[in-house]
């Protein structure tokens, strides 16, 4: 998913020894900043952005840039409100370690004693599961498997996490790391078993309100009729184009807060003084600690200063070394918008990006360039890198999509009448998909849990079928139709990898 982003493993253009210069940044911040960003906006086509940066406890900047959407001469300011994605699972995670702070739950606590209905598909391993696993994506499950499903769909939290029994995980049960959305929504209900109050409640009283976030929007739903709120952009067919808000409320504890740099500037203050604000403890020490504990090895990353450091990942956090630092971080995307929150405790210092398009790397680059002038490490130009990197990447998409539609300029008819494709297709996680004759006597998908969502498909020759989503989230794909003697009785269906990497076989049953 575009969503809840993972890291950028950068493969390094060129490198510098790690045991370079100490060298005098310090005017990188206070002169030449907003003219990099100025720059990095322009060469992305980012319309709108915040930022924050936060040193021993006094804000160094905060500032709006940009416009709220394209088009609108509406100004971003400190205020303005972005959707965060999976920034939200630090929020989620401090709740949980804080309830153990106060000795109302364990994180060892098997999740069956709070959810007993809880079940995963390797029975033991559902068991077994604790609040720990569910926070630090252990459970055996693939990086966003079974998202298609759960992601931006009408499933409720208790269906999601109905529904985690019925996925079938690629990985034996606490063996490797996989970017599990719906482990969070299980992990949210464990509050409201312990509390007897929502996820949402919850995280308003207990955090946002003491902290003085009061800005800040726990459910997506509420976005849209938010004031000072942003609007999300993507690329379609290479232009940078407004979209819908993604209603995600049924993974909200993995991704539905929607907030503004000054309000984030409060978490991120709080827990650089060891979640006090002034003198009053609103977070429990040991509750921030607990979230800093490295659980899993994620893999390693080779930064521009040529050193490898190992990624590693605590309780809604991910945990790097870099430079002689350690470095508290995450990121966060939902459909139009990408985000990262970045903490140094050692150093005091903090770095909160907001953007309103998930068409750009620069929310991640900028924060390696920021962090390298405040440890007096030469100027590398992350910004640079990912931008060349990037363009790369989608230059090679870009082509590979025209040839496809090059194939379907050419007419090539389809192995069978387009009225044996049509149809009742299932799926046993997802459910049902119907495929009907569109308006132009092009086949159309409609999918159970997407009301608003369809796939329109064109023949590329034989039983393969070009489709473009109506969400532009979920991209443009190739589905095979699986066919014996002159039936039809099957077919694979595929979303952006942002989405889901593995595909789905829905099975035709009439």
């Amino acid at each position: 998913m575009k969503k809840l982003i993972l890291l950028l493993i950068v493969t390094t253009l060129f490198t510098v020894p790690v045991s370079a210069q100490r060298v005098d940044r310090s005017k990188f911040i206070s002169d030449t900043l907003q003219n990099y960003i100025s720059r990095a906006m322009t060469n992305w086509r980012i319309p709108g952005m915040a930022i924050c940066i936060i040193k021993d406890g006094k804000i160094v900047l905060m500032k709006g840039y940009g416009i709220k959407e394209l088009g609108l001469n509406s100004p971003v300011d400190e205020n303005t409100l972005f959707m965060i994605g999976s920034n939200t699972k630090a929020f989620t995670a401090t709740a949980l370690a804080s309830l153990q702070a106060a000795g109302k739950l364990s994180l060892d606590d098997k999740i069956t004693k709070y959810i007993p209905t809880f079940k995963l598909d390797n029975k033991p391993a559902g068991e077994m599961t604790t609040v720990r696993d569910l926070l630090c994506h252990r459970i055996g499950f693939k990086t966003y498997q079974g998202d298609f499903t759960f992601y931006n769909t009408d499933l409720t939290r208790d269906q999601v996490i109905a529904r985690m029994a019925l996925v079938k995980a690629d990985y034996p049960f606490r063996s490797k790391w996989g970017y599990t959305n719906s482990a969070f929504d299980a992990a949210g209900q464990v509050i409201t078993a312990v509390t007897g109050r929502s996820w949402e409640s919850y995280i308003k009283d207990y955090i946002f309100a003491p902290l003085g976030m009061g800005n800040t929007l726990a459910l997506s739903k509420s976005m849209p009729a938010a004031i000072n709120r942003t609007v999300p952009h993507t690329i379609v067919d290479g232009r940078l184009t407004a979209i819908p808000y993604e209603q995600i409320d049924g993974l909200a504890p993995a991704g539905s807060i929607s907030s503004s740099v000054n309000d984030m500037s409060k978490w991120v203050m709080a827990l650089l003084n060891d979640g006090k604000v002034g003198k009053k403890q609103v977070i429990p020490l040991a509750a921030i600690q607990a979230t800093r504990e490295p659980q899993d090895i994620v893999g390693s990353e080779t930064q521009l200063n040529g050193e490898t450091d190992y990624q590693l990942y605590g309780l809604g956090w991910r945990l790097q070394d870099y430079a002689g630092h350690r470095i508290v971080m995450h990121n966060g995307g939902v459909g139009g918008y990408v985000s990262s929150v970045t903490l140094v405790p050692q150093e005091h210092l903090g770095i909160i990006v907001l953007t309103n398009t998930d068409a750009n790397e620069f929310y991640e680059a900028m924060k390696w360039d920021i962090m390298d002038a405040y440890f007096k490490m030469p100027f590398r130009n992350y910004n640079d890198t990912y931008l060349q990197e990037y363009k790369q990447k989608h230059a090679a998409n870009d082509a590979a999509d025209h040839r496809l539609r090059d194939t379907v300029a050419m007419l090539h008819p389809a192995a069978l009448p387009l009225t044996a494709y049509t149809g009742k297709y299932v799926n046993e996680l997802y459910g049902n998909m119907t495929i009907t004759t569109g308006e132009t006597n092009d086949l159309e998908a409609r999918f159970e849990h997407h009301p608003h969502m369809f796939a329109h498909m064109q023949p590329l020759g034989g039983n393969r079928f070009y489709v473009v989503f109506s969400d532009p989230e979920l991209g443009k794909a190739v589905f095979p139709f699986t066919v014996q003697g002159s039936n039809v009785v099957g077919v694979r269906v595929k979303v952006d990898d942002d989405v889901e990497i593995d595909p789905y076989d829905f099975r035709k049953v009439q």
